[in-house]
């Protein structure tokens, strides 16, 4: 059975895989390029994950261009700022000690996406401090995915579709629940990069989890297409397992869960694989009651821990839907 990540694990991997590849590149030069960085690690969204931060950086840097006596904000301005940003992009060096926070940022994302894509989601729709998501930040998301990447692109194709600026981080999340049914969606196995990522160093796999789970068979790499080289990354909070859901019988389990219940249930107890969970939970609404149900889990999922907070959670919205 699948377990949470363990932060830490994936922190201390992270700053050995760059540790180890910034040490084999510069050891021949001393600072590296732009098209250097998109060719450097062998799990292509390492390298579009450090090239979305340096679009980072110079967003930084442009807020910094206040002042009293010109105006930056100027349609001609803002035209010449940008028309820099791409000269700028073909003129990228960074020195080692620059660049190794940035490789280890990115590989710990990288990983991230890779072994828990639902979090991932979570966290590109809920940004601290706000309640909207802005659909030019979502569009520079997307574009620099490379894994598990459809959902969230189908998302922006159905919010372009819209003619909206922004939404709420509420319609989003509703919009990506519909998606991830629509497309029967499933994580991309992971064994495959895992095996790119212990090419450079051996990858402890089970550490980066409470308990050792499975790996699916690898899956092939997508290739990297050619994109300009700004982009935005991905941001690091953890999303909440239980969200709050209305304590009274429900009409259907499906229609009671909240899109993270969704996420956390289909990577704890289905294993990553959403259609499966999705079968499963149309097989239990057609149970005539609660001890159909239970009966039906006990012979389809013997492997669940009955004691954790993933399958009391799940308990309890079964025993609403039959109260």
């Amino acid at each position: 059975m699948d377990e949470k990540i363990s932060i830490k694990a994936l922190d201390d991997y992270s700053d050995d895989y760059a540790s180890k590849v910034t040490a084999g590149f510069f050891a021949q030069d001393a600072r590296i390029t732009g098209p250097e960085i998109l060719k450097l690690s062998g799990v292509a969204q390492v390298n579009l994950f450090v090239v979305s931060e340096l679009l980072n950086a110079w967003k930084r840097e442009l807020q910094k261009l206040r002042s009293p006596y010109f105006d930056y904000t100027h349609p001609d301005v803002a035209a010449e700022l940008s028309r820099f940003q791409n000269l700028l992009s073909n003129h990228i060096s960074i020195a080692r000690e620059n660049f190794q926070p940035l490789l280890k940022k990115a590989t710990s994302q990288t990983l991230y996406l890779i072994l828990d894509p639902y979090d991932f989601y979570a966290r590109v729709l809920e940004k601290p401090g706000r309640d909207h998501l802005d659909v030019d930040e979502l569009k520079q998301e997307v574009k620099y995915l490379r894994i598990n990447r459809a959902p969230l692109e189908k998302l922006l194709q159905k919010i372009e579709a819209s003619n909206r600026a922004t939404v709420t981080s509420g319609e989003a999340f509703s919009l990506l629940d519909k998606i991830l049914e629509e497309v029967n969606f499933a994580p991309e196995d992971v064994e495959g990069y895992i095996s790119k990522f212990s090419e450079v160093v051996a990858v402890p796999f089970e550490r980066f989890y409470d308990a050792p789970v499975k790996a699916k068979k690898p899956k092939v790499q997508p290739a990297v297409a050619n994109v300009p080289l700004f982009e935005e990354p991905a941001r690091e909070t953890k999303a909440s397992l239980a969200d709050s859901f209305q304590k009274e019988k429900v009409r259907k389990i499906k229609d009671s869960l909240t899109i993270n219940q969704k996420f956390m249930f289909t990577k704890i107890l289905f294993h990553g694989d959403f259609e499966i969970f999705t079968q499963a939970i149309d097989r239990l609404d057609s149970c005539d009651n609660l001890h159909q149900a239970l009966k039906y889990i006990e012979a389809s999922y013997p492997e669940w821990d009955l004691k954790s907070e993933e399958y009391e959670e799940f308990l309890d919205i079964l025993k609403m839907r039959y109260a």
